[in-house]
């Protein structure tokens, strides 16, 4: 890990962050007195369980993803991390180590913010304490709707949706992560996902090319498999 000397002032890494959105210069600046910034290469550890909390990461730049570790050293991916999302919050409020491992997926810069001070802030400034609890809120239920979809959904209707979330509309996309990865995140091993996405394509509705480039050649099929059962 190394400081991050790119910016001259702290307030680049939080400028663009959403939970900050609603605070003037002069708040934003009194955010930017607790904060430092961390740049982080491609694999490396950026926290892992156990680790002391009582901090807050904002990603800045770069992309990250959150996972934990089976006592067999198995690998679940809970997320990926994008550029204004913040992670290790959950320690903000309990006295508990950290209990997943935040991992860089290319160079990364973290905004590093003091937790007891930010608490200070967060009790002066409410709209960011609603701010945080309104972000967990939704990813707790996108979490409980990950549960139902591993518990309850086929393969293939994992697959086709995820396809259609990463897509975004667009015709072609690069996968944001490995296939390990999206593996991890989707329940199921690799070449489970290798074989479906080669099914998907000898069925005509993707095309894969290159080791991630995914293209949509029939987005209304693929619709319907994200809702068959």
């Amino acid at each position: 890990m190394k400081c991050c000397h790119s910016c001259n002032s702290q307030a680049c890494c939080i400028d663009h962050v959403p939970i900050f959105a609603s605070l003037n210069h002069e708040e934003r600046m009194e955010i930017a007195e607790i904060a430092s910034s961390h740049s982080y290469e491609k694999g490396e550890s950026i926290y892992r369980a156990g680790d002391e909390g009582g901090t807050l990461f904002v990603l800045y730049t770069g992309r990250a993803k959150l996972f934990r570790l089976s006592a067999s050293g198995k690998e679940q991916v809970l997320r990926l991390v994008e550029p204004g999302e913040f992670i290790g919050e959950l320690s903000l409020f309990s006295s508990l180590p950290l209990t997943d491992h935040a991992q860089a997926l290319e160079a990364t810069t973290m905004c590093v913010l003091q937790g007891q001070r930010l608490k200070e802030l967060m009790a002066k400034y409410p709209s960011i304490a609603f701010k945080v609890m309104d972000e967990l809120s939704r990813r707790l239920e996108r979490a409980e709707n990950r549960i139902e979809e591993i518990s309850l959904s086929s393969v293939t209707k994992r697959i086709a949706g995820a396809l259609l979330e990463l897509s975004e509309d667009r015709s072609a996309f690069v996968l944001p992560m490995t296939k390990g990865d999206l593996a991890s995140q989707l329940g199921m091993t690799q070449e489970t996902l290798s074989r479906k996405l080669t099914a998907l394509q000898e069925e005509g509705l993707i095309r894969l090319e290159g080791h991630r480039k995914i293209i949509i050649k029939n987005r209304p099929a693929l619709e319907v498999a994200s809702l068959e059962e």
